[in-house]
């Protein structure tokens, strides 16, 4: 008799797309399994189990059964327990979102497990749902991905965090020099909501741990 491997886990939806007519493919990064692959079955339709459940930068609770011949895994049951709304209040929450999922994409293998980039993602999100993104709150998720992606240097980490994991994994996102863009324009009109004007101030631009 085959035994099925269920395995649970809280992850967050980085992304999705259609595998057939009535499926989807769903990558999710997990506390527990690393950044898996799932397929969806049925989740295309109407009166799914999944309905509204599946949807970017969702934190749930998820059952899988893993495969034994690929990194492609069945996705079972879904619960969702954050959907992180304040990320779509506006664009600019949105396109730092996607490029803090961009980035973890780059810098992660499929099926690795490590439970901190799951905590540095949703620290970030829970970051994002409360408050605009600016300049060091990037830096700073560019930072702490770096020192979990085992960039030593503390001297480059300092000066430049996304130039040690671009050497280190070869490219970066294509939206980090739009994102730094916009949100220097934001800055130099003064509207940047959570840019630090004091020490005390400074301290609470680090993501909540």
């Amino acid at each position: 008799m085959l035994r099925l491997n269920v395995q649970s886990t809280a992850a967050i939806l980085l992304r999705k797309r259609k595998f057939s007519d009535t499926s989807l493919i769903v990558l999710w990064c997990t506390e527990s399994l690393g950044c898996v692959q799932t397929v969806a079955k049925g989740a295309r339709r109407a009166k799914s189990s999944f309905a509204g459940k599946l949807d970017l930068f969702f934190e749930v609770e998820i059952s899988i059964i893993s495969s034994r011949r690929s990194t492609l895994h069945t996705l079972t049951e879904v619960v969702l327990r954050n959907p992180f709304a304040g990320i779509r209040k506006n664009y600019l929450r949105t396109q730092a979102a996607a490029y803090f999922v961009e980035l973890i994409e780059i810098c992660t293998e499929r099926d690795h497990h490590e439970p901190e980039l799951f905590a540095l993602l949703r620290r970030a999100f829970g970051y994002l749902d409360a408050n605009d993104p600016n300049l060091r709150a990037v830096s700073y998720f560019e930072t702490e991905l770096a020192r979990v992606a085992g960039v030593h240097d503390r001297k480059k980490l300092k000066a430049n965090p996304a130039f040690a994991l671009g050497n280190l994994f070869g490219r970066l996102p294509l939206s980090r020099a739009p994102l730094l863009k916009t949100l220097a324009s934001v800055r130099s009109v003064g509207r940047d909501s959570v840019e630090p004007t004091n020490s005390a101030a400074a301290r609470s631009v680090a993501l909540p741990k």
